[in-house]
């Protein structure tokens, strides 16, 4: 049954590569692509929360990929069940999603979000670092590629993975400083020009951060998804390393003014900890938190271009409050620990004692020692 939610326009390959001879959709094979690279089987000693290795009881970037793209293939279930605006001959591709979700974290490198900050600040020079930015740069130009083409994604593909649309040196003008993040390349404006199909559109997108406003449905869908995992599942690996503990969450409540009782999150969430019953907790969350979505219309630049451009995801502010919620009880209780913070202070160090090496010997051209070491495979350094 064909599904009308999509067109030519959404499947088209930068190539112009017909896919339609695959028994596969289009995304399908997305999706596929993306699972079988080195890329992606990378992910598994990137550090979540815990660095591999250091806990019995932790998620890595691949574990948590692999959790995102359930909950987002569940949402688009959820939503074809309970939407009125959509239908058995018109919804939410699946295989689409899931392909984003699988996606959304390939390019952050080692040592988490401190790792990203730490490479930001080493690339500052030059044109900065951003996951997101080299998620875009990994399935544009490198995997799946000898020819260095990248894997030659779909327009709906390679635009969900697009959580953010705003260039490098459109930040710094309009916040006259470096960006921190949520940047892609300056290198990367012709991808994203062919992402959003500029040069179709009857008037000028605007510019900087106000473009990252235009997020597709698909892209929506995974970062709940992703809030979701992130905000429950980290918890339960928090708990499980002891890091968060009873007595750590009423001190955290009670100094932020956050309510403990029974029927609040709080509470629930002591209650499964004394229980011993947190991945319980946590499960039944997700679903509420999968159920706690709808669809309405949109209306936007881009909406007449792609039904993608033209449904909004709404989710209940009560949800919304308490992912919000537990996310900063993981911040400011596991995140910003001395533990922590220690073993973020460590990968820096190493990442830039790497960083000096190959600066030195592959962006300045000197010699190490007196002699021109190969570090690097020609494949990686050119």
């Amino acid at each position: 049954m064909q599904n009308r939610f999509y067109q030519a326009f959404d499947t088209e390959r930068a190539s112009g590569y017909d896919t339609s001879g695959d028994f596969r959709s289009p995304f399908q094979i997305d999706r596929d692509r993306v699972l079988h690279t080195t890329a992606f089987r990378r992910l598994q000693s990137k550090t979540q929360v815990f660095w591999s290795g250091e806990y019995d009881f932790y998620r890595t970037r691949l574990t948590h990929s692999l959790e995102v793209a359930q909950i987002g293939k569940s949402i688009c279930h959820w939503l074809k069940h309970s939407s009125n605006l959509l239908s058995d001959e018109f919804f939410i591709d699946e295989d689409l999603v899931e392909a984003i979700c699988l996606s959304h974290d390939l390019g952050h490198p080692p040592f988490g979000h401190a790792g990203e900050r730490s490479l930001n600040h080493f690339m500052a020079s030059y044109g900065g670092f951003e996951g997101n930015a080299q998620t875009l740069r990994l399935l544009t130009q490198r995997i799946f590629s000898q020819s260095r083409r990248g894997m030659d994604p779909s327009r709906a593909f390679l635009d969900g993975v697009l959580k953010y649309k705003s260039l490098w040196s459109e930040l710094r003008a309009i916040k006259g400083q470096l960006p921190k993040n949520h940047f892609l390349y300056d290198t990367q404006s012709e991808e994203l020009s062919w992402a959003m199909a500029e040069n179709d559109f009857p008037a000028e997108l605007p510019p900087g951060d106000e473009r990252d406003g235009f997020k597709s449905i698909e892209c929506q869908i995974m970062d709940w998804a992703d809030d979701t995992a992130y905000s429950l599942n980290d918890l339960a690996d928090s708990v499980r390393a002891g890091f968060l503990t009873v007595e750590r969450i009423e001190r955290w409540a009670e100094s932020r003014g956050h309510e403990a009782s029974d029927d609040s999150p709080l509470g629930g969430l002591l209650k499964a900890i004394r229980g011993q019953r947190i991945e319980a907790f946590v499960g039944k969350r997700i679903g509420k938190y999968i159920q706690s979505v709808t669809l309405v219309p949109a209306a936007n630049l881009l909406s007449g271009t792609s039904h993608r451009y033209a449904l909004d995801l709404v989710i209940e502010p009560g949800v919304r409050a308490e992912s919000e919620l537990f996310k900063s009880l993981a911040y400011e209780v596991v995140f910003l620990s001395p533990q922590l913070k220690q073993l973020e202070h460590k990968g820096s160090y190493m990442l830039r004692r790497l960083w000096e090496v190959m600066e030195k010997r592959y962006v300045l051209g000197e010699t190490i020692d007196g002699q021109d070491f190969a570090l690097l495979p020609a494949s990686r350094c050119c």
